[in-house]
C-alpha cells in the first residue's frame, strides 16, 4: 500500500504520485523475481520517505536560506528522474499489453513481455542506482543545513464555500474616486482640446486600479450613457496591431484576417465610427508618445462624449496621454482595509463574536499596508478559521519582515501559497509558465495539469477532469484566480499573484521572454514562449541543456489574431524535440508549416499533443504508440483528412478533438477507447467498426459532438445502439446527413427519434435532414435546458416542429425548409401547452424558405397577448412568396432584417424599442411607416422609388446611420425637419447614379459620409459645407473633377479621404488642402489627376498613410515633399512618379515602415535593377516589389543599408533571377517569393550563389500560381503552391 505523506511541502503531492507508481500493479509485475531492481525501488522509497520528513521545514526556510533552497532544488530534480524513471516501467507494461493483442499464442505473448522486459530491466537499473545515490547524498546533508523532522504542515483543508457577497460587486473606501470618474465619463462639459478624452488611474501594484476600473465599467449609468464598451488589458508589452486587433475583438464579434496594421486602424475606425464609446486600457507601461498617438488615432472618429481609461502604475505614462484629470489611486485606509479583510475572514463581515480574533485581525491589518489584494487574499486565508493559534502563525510569520523590492506584498502573498495543499501547490506554480493577463479556460488548464501529472486520483471511481476542476475552483475560492472580466469562460491571474507563482516555481519552470533564454538550466521542466509569426532557430537554442523537458508549449495572448499564419522552424520539430524524449505536453498550434516526424511515437511519456490549426496534412502511423496519451488536439486541421488505422490503441485517450478537421472516415473500433470523454466529431461509416454503434461503447462522452453522414445508418435501430439518451453531460449535439443526398427517406424520421439526447441537452443542430416531418421529442417541453435550436436545410419537411414551448430557448434559426407553406399554432405549441410561446426567445431567424407563404399569428383565448414577449432580433430572409401578416406587438424588439422578401406588404409589428432596421429587395410599401425610433436604417433595392419619405429626417425621428444603396431613379433625399438639425451622422449612397446630392444645412452634422457609383450630377464637392465630416470616400463618380474648400476654411476634422474610380477627377482644392488631422489619404485610379494636393508637408502635418494608385499624370510629389511623419506609403502604377523617382526625398521620412510598389503594368517600372542606392529610407520594416516585369537583380547597394528591413515580398517578377551580391540584412525574417519562376527555379536547388546569399534566412516562402487550376496537396483555393524552403 503506497505510504500517505504528512504536511502540504510542494514536493509531497510528487512524492504520492512516486508512491504511488511503486504500489501501481504494473509496477509489481515488472519487478517480481527481478531481486536488483525491486531492492532499488525498495530503497528508493525508503530514502524518498526519509526526506519527507523534512519537506515542510525545507520550504519555510529556503526563502530566506540559499543553501536550503539549492538543497531542495536537487531534491526535486531527483524525484522528476525517479518519476519518469517509473513511468518507462508502467509505460513499458502498457506497451507490451497492447502489442499482445495482435498476438494469439499465450505462450508467444509471455515470451515477448519477458524477453522485452528482461533487456529493458537491465538499462533501466544503473539508471535507478544513480537515482538512489543521489538521494542518500542528500539525505546525509539533512543535519548540516538544518533541518529539522516534523515540523508542522500547512493546512491542506479547502476554503468551505461562503455565502460572503462577490468582492468583484463591493469596493470598500473608493466611493469618491469612482463618482469623481463617474461624473467625468458622464459629463459633456469637459474642457479638453483632446478627442477622445482620456483618464488614467495611477497608482502602486495591487492598490485596486483594476477593481475600481471594473467597477466604473459596470456602472450602470456608465452602461447606459456608452454604444460601446470595451475591455483591453496591454501589459508590457505595448503592440499596437495587437492591441488594436484585441479593441476590434472587443466591439465587434468578427476577427479581423489580416497582418496589415493600415488595415486593421482602418477597421477598427470603422467599428466605432459614431458611436459613443468607453475604452478601458489596464495595466498600460508604455512611456513613448508616439506609440499612444498612433494607437488613439481610431478613436478620433467616435463621438465626442466617448472617454478612455487607462490604469498603470507609472505617472508618466499617465502624462503623455495629455489626460483631462489624473487620478492617483492611495492605499486604503486601515478602517477600509479592515472592512474588505473582515467581509472575507468572518462570516457575513460579522467580527463582534470573535474579540481575540478581531484584535489580532486589526493588527494583521497593519502588515497589509493598505494593500486591499493582499487583504483580501489573507482573509480568504483564515476563512473559517477560529483558533487563533492559526491567526498568530500569520501575524509572527517570519516571512513578514523580510525585504522585498514590491515593499512585502509578494511575501504576504507566499503566505496564502504556504497554505495551499500539496496537491494545489503545484498547479499554482505551474501558472507561472503563462505571460501575465492570460486568460485560462477551466478544462484546458485542467487537461494540461492531468498530462502533467498533478492531479491525484484517490480511487478508480473518480474522474480526473472532475478532481481538476475541484482544484481549479479551489484556486478561484481562495483568491488566487479571478473570473475575467470580459468572458464568464475564462479566468486570469493577478499579476501580484504571478509574481508568487513564479517565485515559487523556482528553475523548474521557464517562460522565455525577450532575450532569456539563455537562463535556460539542466533542472528546467517546463517551458513556454509566446508564438510570434516567425519563430527562428535561436529562439530555441538553449534548449538543448534541459534534456529532461516535460513542457513544450507555444502561448497567444488573447488579442492575437486567430487566423494569422504562424511559422515554426523545421530544426524544433526535426532536430530540438528529438532529443527532449521526456516530454508530457506539447503544443504547437497555430502554425502554418507543421510536420511530425515519424519518431513521434518514440515520445512514450507524452499526455497531451496539440497541433491545432496548423497545416498539418497526415500524423504519421506512430502516433497510435502513444499510449499513454490523454489528449490530442487537432482541431481546424482544415488539411488533415486522414486519421490513422490504429488510433484504438490509444486506450488513455479521453479528449480528442477534429472540430474543423477534413476528416472523411473514422479509424476502425473507436469504441475501444473506453476512457474517452470528449469527441467533437464521429464519421459514421457501413461496415462493422465503423458505424453509429461505436458511440454506444463510449459511456463517458460530455461536451461537444457533431455526428456525421447519418445517412450511413440504414437500420434505425442501429441509432438506437449509439445510447445518446444515456449520455447525460452531452451539450451541444448536431446530427447531420449528407448534403448530396437529398432523396426523400422514410426511414430517417425512426433513425433522428432514436437518436434523442438525454434531455440535459443545451445546444442541438440539425442539417440535412430529409425526411417530411419531425420526431415528436424535438421541441418537446421535457428539453427545459435547450438555448439554441438551428435547424438547416431540411428541405422536405412540409411542417417545422412545436419549439415554442421550449422554456429556455434563446437561439432559433430556421433555414432552407423548400417544404414550408404556412408557419401555424403547431410552431407555437398553443394547442397542448398554455405557457406563452418562446417566452425566451431572442434571437430568431428564417431564411431560404422558397414556399413559405402565410405565418399565422398566435391566438390565446381570453386574453390578448402575443408570443415572443421576449425577442429582440428578426431576420426574415429569402422568403420570396411570404405575404400577410407578421407578428403585431413584439415589445422587446430592437432589430428587424427583412431581405428579399418582395410580396411582404404587411406594415411593420408594433416595436417601440426597435433601433435597426434593414429592408433589402422588399416591397415598396414597408417604407410607408417607418418606426421613429430608429437610429439605423438600411434600404437597399428599392428600383421604383424616385425619393425617400419626407419623415425619416423629420425632427421626431432619430436616424443616425442611413445607407441607400440600390435606388437606379432616386431623385433626392429628404430636406429634413427645418426647426432643429438633423440627427443623421453617417451616410452611405451606392448605384444611385441619378440622385442630386443633398447640399442641405440639415445634413451639416454629417460625421461619416460614402459616394459610391451615385450622384451623376455632381461635378465638385463642397467640403466645407460638411464642418464635423471626418471621413469621406468619394468612388465612380464618373462626373466629379473636383473638392472645393473656401479660402482659409480648415477642415479641423477630417481624419480619412479617399477618391477612388473618378475619371474626371482633376483638382484638389487650390492652394492646398488644409486638415491637420488627416491621417489617410488614398487617390486610386484618377488618370487625369496631375497633381496631389499643394503644401501637404506643412498643411497635412498628421498623414501616416498614403496610398497612390494608377494616376499615370501625377509626375512629383508637391513642392517640400511628403509629411515627416508618414508611415505606410504605397506606390502603384504611377509612370511618371516613377520616372522622377530619385527626386521623391524618402531618406529624411524617418517614420515611413512600409513600402509597397504593387503594379498591374509590368512596364510600369522598366528597371533592371532595384532599389538604387539610397533611393529608400533605412527606416523601412517592409518592403513589398509587385509586378516589374524587366526587372533581373536586387541591387546590392540599394538593400545593404535597409538595416531595419524585416520583411521582403516579391510577386510577379517573371525575369528576376539574382538576389543582392552580399545578401539581404542579417535583420530580415521572412522572404515571400511569388511568381518569379526564374529565381525560384535556382532557389529549390538549394545551392549556388543564390542560395547562398539567402540561406541564413530562416523562412522562405514560395508561391507558385497554378496556371492549371489543379488541386495539389498545399493548395491555396486551388490557384498556387506553397514551398518552404528553410
Amino acid at each position: 500500500m503506497a505510504a500517505t505523506l504528512v504536511g502540504g511541502a510542494f514536493l509531497s503531492a510528487t512524492l504520492q504520485v512516486l508512491f504511488d507508481r511503486i504500489a501501481s500493479q504494473e509496477v509489481v509485475k515488472f519487478i517480481r523475481g527481478r531481486k536488483v531492481l525491486d531492492t532499488l525501488l525498495t530503497k528508493l522509497k525508503t530514502w524518498c520517505l526519509t526526506l519527507s520528513k523534512v519537506l515542510n521545514d525545507a520550504e519555510e526556510k529556503e526563502i530566506t536560506d540559499t543553501i536550503v533552497k539549492e538543497w531542495l532544488d536537487e531534491l526535486k530534480d531527483a524525484v522528476y528522474h525517479a518519476d519518469d524513471l517509473l513511468d518507462e516501467i508502467a509505460t513499458k507494461a502498457l506497451r507490451c499489453q497492447v502489442e499482445a493483442d495482435f498476438v494469439t499464442s499465450t505462450s508467444k505473448v509471455c515470451n515477448l513481455i519477458f524477453t522485452s522486459f528482461d533487456q529493458f530491466g537491465r538499462k533501466l537499473e544503473s539508471k535507478i542506482q544513480e537515482v538512489v545515490d543521489k538521494l542518500e547524498n542528500l539525505a546525509s546533508q539533512i543535519n548540516a543545513i538544518g533541518l529539522r523532522e516534523g515540523v508542522e504542515g500547512r493546512s491542506s483543508q479547502r476554503v468551505p464555500t461562503t455565502s460572503l457577497v462577490d468582492p468583484e460587486t463591493i469596493i470598500y473606501g473608493r466611493d469618491d474616486d469612482e463618482k469623481a470618474i463617474v461624473n467625468l465619463l458622464l459629463s459633456n462639459d469637459v474642457a479638453s482640446n483632446n478627442h477622445p478624452c482620456v483618464i488614467p488611474i495611477v497608482g502602486m501594484g495591487g492598490v485596486g486600479k483594476t477593481t475600481l476600473a471594473r467597477d466604473i465599467y459596470n456602472n450602470q449609468s456608465v452602461i447606459d450613457h456608452f454604444s460601446l464598451k470595451a475591455w483591453v488589458c496591454v501589459s508590457k508589452e505595448f503592440d499596437i496591431p495587437k492591441i488594436t486587433k484585441n479593441i476590434i475583438e472587443a466591439v465587434s464579434s468578427e476577427t479581423y484576417n489580416t497582418t496589415d496594421f493600415n488595415i486593421i486602424q482602418t477597421k477598427l475606425k470603422d467599428c466605432l465610427m459614431g458611436k459613443k464609446c468607453l475604452l478601458i486600457l489596464d495595466d498600460v507601461w508604455n512611456e513613448k508618445g508616439d506609440d499612444w498617438e498612433l494607437l488613439s488615432i481610431p478613436f478620433k472618429y467616435g463621438t465626442s462624449g466617448s472617454r478612455i481609461i487607462v490604469t498603470t502604475r507609472n505617472e508618466s505614462v499617465a502624462s503623455i496621454m495629455r489626460p483631462i484629470q489624473i487620478f492617483h489611486l492611495n492605499k486604503l485606509s486601515e478602517e477600509d482595509c479592515w472592512l474588505l479583510f473582515a467581509n472575507h475572514a468572518f462570516e457575513n463581515g460579522k467580527s463582534d463574536a470573535y474579540p481575540e480574533l478581531k484584535k489580532i485581525g486589526e493588527e494583521i491589518i497593519k502588515k497589509c499596508d493598505g494593500l486591499p489584494l493582499v487583504a483580501k487574499t489573507l482573509g480568504c486565508l483564515l476563512h473559517s478559521k477560529l483558533n487563533v493559534e492559526d491567526w498568530n502563525k500569520i501575524l509572527k510569520s517570519e516571512i513578514w519582515s523580510l525585504p522585498n523590492d514590491g515593499g512585502n506584498i509578494l511575501l504576504a502573498l507566499r503566505i496564502s501559497y504556504n497554505y495551499l495543499p500539496s496537491h494545489l501547490k503545484q498547479c499554482f506554480a505551474y501558472f507561472s509558465i503563462f505571460p501575465k493577463n492570460y486568460l485560462f479556460k477551466k478544462e484546458e488548464l485542467v487537461q494540461l495539469w492531468m498530462g502533467e501529472g498533478f492531479l491525484q486520483q484517490h480511487n478508480k471511481n473518480e474522474e480526473m477532469e472532475v478532481i481538476g476542476a475541484e482544484y481549479f475552483l479551489d484556486l478561484v475560492s481562495r483568491s488566487l484566480l479571478q473570473r475575467s472580466n470580459g468572458s464568464k469562460l475564462c479566468f486570469l491571474m493577478h499579476d501580484l499573484v504571478h509574481d508568487l507563482a513564479k517565485s515559487v516555481s523556482s528553475k523548474f519552470c521557464f517562460r522565455s521572454e525577450g532575450d532569456n533564454t539563455n537562463k535556460i538550466i539542466d533542472k528546467t521542466r517546463h517551458f513556454s514562449y509566446l508564438r510570434t509569426k516567425y519563430d527562428i532557430p535561436e529562439k530555441f537554442m538553449a534548449l538543448c541543456k534541459a534534456k529532461n523537458l516535460r513542457t513544450f508549449i507555444s502561448l497567444e495572448m488573447k488579442e492575437d489574431d486567430k487566423n494569422m499564419e504562424f511559422y515554426l522552424t523545421k530544426r524544433v520539430l526535426h532536430d530540438l524535440l528529438l532529443k527532449l524524449r521526456f516530454l508530457r505536453v506539447l503544443s504547437l498550434s497555430h502554425y502554418c508549416n507543421i510536420e511530425l516526424p515519424e519518431s513521434i511515437g518514440d515520445f512514450k511519456h507524452l499526455r497531451y499533443l496539440d497541433i491545432s490549426f496548423t497545416g498539418i496534412e497526415r500524423l504519421p502511423k506512430s502516433t497510435c504508440m502513444l499510449l499513454n496519451l490523454q489528449t490530442l488536439n487537432l482541431s481546424g486541421c482544415k488539411f488533415l483528412v486522414k486519421l490513422p488505422k490504429n488510433m484504438r490503441n490509444l486506450i488513455n485517450l479521453r479528449h480528442f478533438h477534429i472540430s474543423g478537421t477534413s476528416i472523411k472516415n473514422m479509424p476502425i473500433h473507436m469504441g475501444r477507447l473506453h476512457c474517452l470523454q470528449t469527441l467533437s466529431k464521429f464519421v459514421v461509416g457501413k461496415d462493422i467498426g465503423f458505424r453509429i454503434e461505436e458511440l454506444g461503447k463510449l459511456s463517458n462522452l460530455q461536451g461537444v459532438i457533431v455526428i456525421s453522414n447519418l445517412q450511413n445508418v440504414i437500420n434505425s435501430t442501429n441509432a438506437l445502439e449509439a445510447k445518446l439518451k444515456d449520455k447525460e453531460h452531452l451539450e451541444e449535439l448536431t446530427l447531420e446527413w449528407d448534403a448530396a443526398n437529398d432523396i426523400i427517406s422514410r426511414s430517417e424520421r425512426e433513425v433522428l427519434n432514436n437518436l434523442k439526447p438525454h434531455t440535459s441537452l443545451t445546444k442541438l443542430f440539425i442539417k440535412n435532414y430529409n425526411d417530411t416531418s419531425f420526431p415528436n421529442w424535438v421541441g418537446d417541453r421535457s428539453f427545459s435546458n435547450i438555448t439554441v435550436v438551428h435547424l438547416n436545410s431540411c428541405r422536405n419537411c412540409s411542417s417545422l416542429p412545436s419549439l415554442g414551448q421550449l422554456p429556455s430557448l434563446l437561439d432559433l434559426f430556421v433555414f432552407g425548409f423548400d417544404e414550408v407553406v404556412t408557419v401555424d399554432a403547431d410552431f407555437y405549441g398553443s394547442g397542448s401547452y398554455t405557457v406563452t410561446p418562446f417566452q425566451s426567445l431572442k434571437i430568431l431567424r428564417f431564411k431560404a424558405m422558397s414556399k413559405w407563404e402565410e405565418w399565422s399569428p398566435y391566438h390565446k383565448e381570453g386574453k390578448d397577448e402575443g408570443a415572443f414577449p421576449s425577442l429582440q432580433e428578426l431576420y426574415l430572409e429569402e422568403c420570396p412568396k411570404l405575404s400577410g401578416s407578421l407578428p403585431k406587438h413584439l415589445p422587446s424588439l430592437t432589430e428587424l432584417d427583412i431581405k428579399e422578401c418582395e410580396r411582404l406588404e404587411t406594415p411593420l409589428p408594433t416595436a417601440p424599442s426597435i433601433r435597426k432596421l434593414q429592408l433589402r429587395n422588399c416591397n415598396d410599401a414597408l417604407l410607408k411607416e417607418l418606426p421613429p425610433t430608429l437610429h439605423d436604417l438600411t434600404v437597399i433595392g428599392f428600383e421604383n422609388l424616385e425619393s425617400l419619405p419626407e419623415g425619416v429626417m423629420d425632427h421626431n425621428h432619430c436616424v443616425e446611420k442611413l445607407f441607400i444603396h440600390k435606388f437606379p431613379v432616386l431623385k433626392s433625399l429628404p430636406r429634413g425637419g427645418l426647426s432643429s438639425p438633423t440627427t443623421l451622422k453617417y451616410l452611405s449612397i451606392y448605384d444611385c447614379k441619378e440622385l442630386d446630392f443633398p447640399m442641405y444645412s440639415s445634413y451639416s452634422s454629417l460625421v461619416g459620409l460614402i459616394i459610391g457609383d451615385s450622384c451623376n450630377p455632381l461635378k465638385s464637392f463642397p467640403l466645407d459645407i460638411f464642418p464635423k465630416l471626418r471621413y469621406l470616400i468619394i468612388e465612380r463618380c464618373s462626373n466629379m473633377e473636383s473638392l472645393s474648400v473656401s479660402e482659409g476654411h480648415h477642415l479641423t476634422d477630417l481624419l480619412q479621404l479617399k477618391i477612388k474610380d473618378c475619371h474626371h477627377f482633376v483638382a484638389f482644392p487650390s492652394g492646398g488642402l488644409s486638415a491637420p488631422s488627416l491621417s489617410e489619404l488614398e487617390v486610386s485610379n484618377c488618370p487625369l489627376l496631375s497633381s496631389l494636393p499643394e503644401n501637404m508637408h506643412t498643411f497635412l502635418p498628421s498623414l501616416q498613410f498614403l496610398d497612390i494608385i494608377k494616376c499615370p499624370q501625377i509626375e512629383s510629389f508637391p513642392e517640400g515633399g511628403l509629411p515627416s511623419n508618414l508611415i505606410s506609403l504605397r506606390i502603384s502604377d504611377c509612370k511618371k512618379l516613377i520616372c522622377n523617382r530619385m527626386e521623391w526625398g524618402l531618406q529624411r521620412l524617418q517614420s515611413l515602415k512600409r513600402l509597397g510598389f504593387i503594379n498591374c503594368d509590368p512596364h510600369c517600372w522598366d528597371v533592371k535593377s532595384f532599389p538604387e542606392e539610397y533611393l529608400l529610407p533605412t527606416t523601412v520594416t517592409h518592403l513589398y516589389i509587385t509586378g516589374f516585369g524587366n526587372l533581373r537583380t536586387l541591387d546590392n547597394k540599394g538593400f545593404q543599408h535597409l538595416t531595419s528591413l524585416q520583411y521582403l515580398s516579391m510577386e510577379d517578377c517573371p525575369k528576376l533571377k539574382h538576389m543582392p551580391e552580399e545578401g539581404l540584412p542579417v535583420t530580415i525574417p521572412n522572404i515571400k517569393i511569388i511568381t518569379c519562376p526564374l529565381l525560384t527555379k535556382r532557389l529549390r536547388r538549394k545551392k549556388g550563389k543564390e542560395w547562398r546569399n539567402i540561406a541564413q534566412t530562416p523562412f522562405i516562402e514560395i508561391i507558385e500560381r497554378n496556371t492549371s487550376n489543379k488541386a495539389n496537396k498545399l493548395s491555396i483555393d486551388g490557384e498556387s503552391r506553397r514551398t518552404f524552403l528553410s
